[in-house]
């Protein structure tokens, strides 16, 4: 009965952890791209978070292997347009950084016009935060027990929801802050409008009785 309830107790704390990975930002795709063309990705990151990436160019079918002149140009770009990573004309490649603006990072993949045009297939992985650890690493070093180990995961999948949810309300925050600055904005500007207009009425009435007068028509 012991080792079974320690049994059930580890699927529980399997489960709960698969739940919690699913809202922690991990990105994995495959797209083509065309020669001649880009294309961009973007990934909201918060400040001061790790970030992780890993691409590499495929062939469009299993059967034919992928050619040499298939290359791509990666350039990683921050919210600012900061340069994070650049690699030209590569079919594969990997970057790392932590996050020194909050916002939406860029990965734009180019490739070089040819002709005929192609078409090539790109395999891109992004992982930030909680996702963006190595925790085989982890557990290699630190000769964890699996149940140990998978409690750290919670931990940290905990954590970093925590932070996200405080990452949002500030986001929440900002925008209500925009909002109430353009309504007040609007409000001065209808304000302004509605005095120029009453100000070209009168004038223009004033305009209009003197030319009466002028004329002895009033």
């Amino acid at each position: 009965m012991g080792e079974r309830s320690t049994s059930t107790s580890g699927a529980g704390g399997r489960f709960l952890v698969s739940l919690l990975f699913a809202a922690v930002s991990a990105t994995a795709l495959r797209f083509e791209l065309e020669s001649g063309f880009t294309k961009c990705i973007s990934e909201d990151i918060k400040l001061h978070e790790v970030a992780v990436g890993k691409y590499s160019l495929a062939s469009l079918s299993d059967d034919v292997p992928l050619p040499d002149s298939h290359r791509v140009s990666v350039k990683v770009t921050s919210p600012y347009g900061n340069s994070i990573h650049y690699a030209d004309q590569v079919d594969s490649g990997n970057f790392a950084f932590t996050s020194n603006e909050a916002g939406d990072y860029l990965a734009c993949f180019s490739a070089h016009d040819q002709k005929p045009p192609v078409r090539m297939a790109v395999e891109f992985e992004w992982r930030t935060g909680f996702a963006a650890k190595d925790w085989t690493g982890v557990a290699n070093k630190g000769q964890i027990e699996a149940m140990e180990l998978e409690l750290k995961k919670l931990e940290d999948v905990v954590k970093s929801i925590h932070d996200e949810m405080f990452y949002l309300r500030e986001r929440e925050e900002q925008m209500q802050d925009m909002n109430r600055s353009t309504n007040s904005r609007m409000a001065w500007l209808s304000f302004l409008s509605l005095s120029v207009c009453l100000s070209v009425a009168g004038l223009q009435l004033w305009h209009l009785k003197k030319f009466f007068e002028k004329k002895k028509l009033l």
